[in-house]
């Protein structure tokens, strides 16, 4: 299927009612039977490194645990030296570079404006010329999300959306994806200076949720901007956040503090705690 015609076919369908219906399947603990049959088909089918996560199927009451696990201690080490900037995430690169202008690459051909993605052109502002990276997060991958740097988590921003496939085939057909589709931003300052995490939602993609407070997407709840009275210190490799389903996560740089590794190319694989770029 040619990539105009799926997401033709995509904008017919009633995406955000998907979503949440997904979302409570895979959270409704009274599926408890189809839940196991679920995790093991998905785990087959993907082909999920079980062996790595906490714990076993049956440690898993719903399909949603299951997919936002955690993994063995140990399982990611973290490379702690000061000037290495690491994955947030286990994924695969999508466009990784520089924003010119203000605007990111999101395929060939297609570029999407900071401002957009972050809601305001001030929030942008500290972004712009600086380093990005879009890392993909396939169904088979750990689906939590960490801090890249050490330093603070100063605050977040929920911006309600659409929930398009994030896809590859999406991705080169559809305009300013990451900016139609819901997101919650964590903006952190780091030894690089100021950061953004921008985690994007998708077609059921049920919720994301934060690991520094009660913040949840996809709730019901109206879209927020929240700066921390007290900033949270975090540290390199520190739980930020997870997806209850897979997508994409957005990483953002001042201009002149980050230079991505010469390997971090569109379709290279990055795993979380590893180096991605350094400070200059």
């Amino acid at each position: 299927m040619r990539d105009q015609t799926f997401m033709k076919l995509m904008a017919l369908m009633p995406k955000s009612a998907l979503s949440s219906l997904a979302g409570w399947a895979s959270r409704a603990e009274a599926l408890s039977p189809l839940h196991r049959w679920a995790m093991r088909a998905f785990a087959r089918k993907y082909g999920v490194s079980v062996e790595e996560a906490e714990h076993g199927f049956e440690g898993y009451p719903t399909f949603a645990e299951f997919f936002s696990r955690r993994l063995k201690e140990g399982m990611r080490p973290i490379d702690a030296r000061e000037n290495i900037v690491v994955s947030p995430v286990d994924g695969t690169v999508s466009q990784a570079g520089y924003a010119a202008a203000g605007e990111c690459i999101q395929a060939k051909g297609i570029r999407y404006p900071l401002g957009a993605l972050l809601g305001s052109e001030d929030a942008a502002s500290p972004f712009k010329e600086g380093a990005f990276a879009t890392l993909y997060l396939a169904p088979r991958d750990y689906h939590r999300i960490h801090a890249p740097l050490n330093g603070k988590i100063d605050g977040y921003a929920y911006i309600p959306g659409e929930f398009w496939p994030v896809n590859p085939r999406s991705v080169r057909a559809r305009h300013a994806l990451f900016c139609r589709n819901e997101r919650l931003i964590t903006f952190l300052s780091t030894v690089a200076g100021p950061c953004a995490v921008v985690k994007v939602g998708a077609t059921c993609v049920a919720r994301i949720r934060a690991s520094y407070g009660e913040v949840v997407t996809h709730s019901g709840k109206p879209g927020e901007v929240h700066r921390f009275a007290e900033a949270i210190p975090v540290n390199k490799g520190d739980e930020l956040g997870a997806f209850e389903m897979g997508s994409t996560v957005i990483l953002l740089f001042q201009q002149g503090r980050v230079r991505w590794d010469d390997a971090l190319v569109a379709g290279s694989s990055v795993r979380m705690g590893r180096r991605i770029g350094v400070l200059t």
